[in-house]
């Protein structure tokens, strides 16, 4: 299987109003194969976040590299960074980042008015269909603060799906939700990976990790482990096993 994502001691460092050099990233190598689920698990500070940013272009690593889908992210200009943020990946935050004075519908095909490489009406009948597909259908004409906060996760589903990505990337996706907008938004987020979207999240949850392929874990901005565990097949109604495999792997390794 090829891979679509590679980094090769890849580093971060942020320097302080003081002059404190602090490192974020430390020398990361890990690959992701086309059409893979991964979660990155690790506690609050050990770089997740950071980590998703600098292999997506949203912040420039200090140094090593970042290979995106035969392209390497270091050499290219802020320009051509943003091009292929908007044609080759997509984007769902804790907190969704709306704009306030578009609707629901205008706010999902934003990114693909900007694209220009579709006429309108293919963008719409998209748009719907993604609509439909998430259970938000009925919301199309609604303003942002019409729709809970479940329903505006659906909604950046839907925006993060809308130019037909290579990778969505997510950062802590379900952690302003709660169990049961969890549950639905995972068994969304498993559905778009297993159309054939790579997905790879950051979490701090179990649960929400337990749902991908593969998780890595990172400590003090290293990556200290992976653990596997398959695809997630709805059909075995495996949940639970599936977390008390990850939380025993976790607990043997002291993480």
């Amino acid at each position: 299987m090829s891979k679509i994502l590679q980094t090769n001691k890849l580093c971060k460092k942020v320097t302080s109003g003081k002059g404190t050099v602090q490192k974020i990233l430390k020398n990361v190598d890990f690959s992701v194969d086309q059409g893979e689920f991964v979660s990155v698990m690790g506690p609050s500070g050990s770089g997740k976040s950071t980590l998703l940013y600098n292999i997506s272009g949203m912040d420039r690593m200090t140094s090593g590299s970042v290979e995106f889908n035969g392209k390497e992210l270091s050499g290219m200009t802020e320009q051509d960074l943003s091009k292929l943020r908007l044609h080759e990946m997509g984007f769902i935050f804790q907190h969704i980042y709306l704009l306030k004075n578009l609707n629901i519908f205008d706010n999902i095909i934003l990114s693909a008015r900007l694209a220009k490489r579709e006429n309108h009406s293919t963008i719409r009948e998209r748009a719907l269909r993604l609509l439909k597909q998430t259970g938000i259908e009925e919301l199309v004409d609604h303003d942002i603060t019409q729709a809970s906060g479940g329903q505006l996760q659906r909604v950046g589903i839907c925006r993060s799906l809308i130019n037909n990505p290579q990778v969505i990337f997510g950062d802590e996706p379900t952690g302003a939700l709660n169990s049961r907008a969890t549950q639905e938004i995972m068994e969304l987020i498993g559905d778009i990976n297993q159309s054939g979207t790579t997905v790879m999240i950051a979490t701090h949850d179990v649960k929400v990790a337990a749902r991908s392929e593969r998780v890595l874990y990172m400590l003090d901005g290293e990556m200290i482990g992976q653990k596997r565990i398959g695809k997630y097949d709805k059909k075995k109604k495996n949940e639970r096993q599936r977390e008390e495999q990850l939380t025993c792997w976790l607990e043997e390794n002291g993480l």
